[in-house]
């Protein structure tokens, strides 16, 4: 691993950084990327900071260890890009295919988080991401169907019109989450926890009649 160099410029573009591949413990602060491409880099104990990334193609990249605070990931592709313990916070990650992404067969549990983030019209179709935190998050019409999202923390979420289908939901915390239409004949939730009044709308899906 190269060793740390100094922050960017705010503003600086990843294509007009010195030609390396390793960024070890660096913070990018401001940078401007929108519709760009980052190809082949490394980032290692990164933290990205307001940075616009909107629309930007990242591929074949690895994060590891990195944090995205306050930025705009919006329509961001992660094409054969590869995560490790990153964690989003109080970003715009919007409209984001993560299976374009390259995970692990072999990792245990979510190498991605996000708090207090919106992550609106993304797609974790068929993704095991077990113990993934969406925490305090705007996750409206995500597609989590047939993913494994076991033991996964949704706690205080908003999660309207996004849709499980064939989704592991065991063990997961909806604690507070909001809006969410879960049919629990075809999805696991077993020992999953839901908070009342919102934990009514789980009988939708039976074949019985609710009254008043």
């Amino acid at each position: 691993m190269s060793s740390p160099m100094n922050s960017p410029k705010p503003g600086a573009e990843l294509n007009t950084f010195p030609p390396q591949t390793e960024y070890s413990n660096v913070t990018f602060t401001k940078v401007k990327l929108e519709a760009g491409r980052v190809v082949g880099k490394e980032f290692d104990s990164c933290i990205f900071s307001h940075c616009a990334l909107r629309e930007t193609v990242f591929r074949d990249c690895k994060f590891i260890d990195c944090t995205f605070q306050a930025c705009d990931l919006s329509l961001v592709r992660f094409e054969d890009t590869s995560f490790s313990e990153t964690t989003f916070e109080k970003s715009k990650v919007i409209g984001v295919n993560w299976t374009l992404a390259a995970w692990s067969k072999f990792q245990v549990d979510s190498p991605i988080s996000f708090t207090e983030c919106v992550i609106d019209y993304s797609a974790f179709i068929g993704l095991t991401l077990r113990k993934i935190i969406i925490k305090k998050c705007n996750a409206q019409e995500v597609e989590f169907s047939d993913a494994d999202l076991t033991a996964a923390d949704f706690k205080g979420t908003d999660l309207s019109k996004s849709r499980f289908n064939q989704t592991n939901l065991t063990r997961a915390n909806f604690e507070g989450a909001t809006n969410y239409s879960i049919n629990i004949t075809n999805n696991k939730v077993a020992k999953a926890k839901f908070s009342l009044p919102e934990a009514l709308s789980l009988l939708y899906g039976l074949d019985i009649v609710l009254v008043d």
